[in-house]
């Protein structure tokens, strides 16, 4: 089984996805969302320190609290059409 099966909830599982922050980039990009992630990529990144990506694309070291901010729109699109 796949990471996108987990995503379409084949499996049954709850919890497969957990919400991350992009962080801001050097390049003056203020703009910060939360994203969908699978949620075993997160743990791992806790532990090596190597980078998520999205389900939009996006890809980063989470590293704040996703709570703060607003779901990433292309983010929340793809989940709802992998349901």
């Amino acid at each position: 089984m796949g990471f996108l099966d987990d995503l379409r909830g084949k499996s049954g599982k709850s919890g497969v996805l957990a919400v991350e922050r992009l962080a801001p980039t050097d390049d003056g990009d203020h703009e910060r969302f939360s994203h969908y992630v699978d949620k075993n990529k997160i743990t791992e990144s806790a532990v090596t320190g190597k980078p998520v990506r999205a389900l939009c694309g996006k890809k980063w070291i989470p590293n704040r609290d996703p709570e703060k901010f607003p779901i990433c729109p292309t983010c929340k699109e793809i989940h709802a059409r992998l349901k």
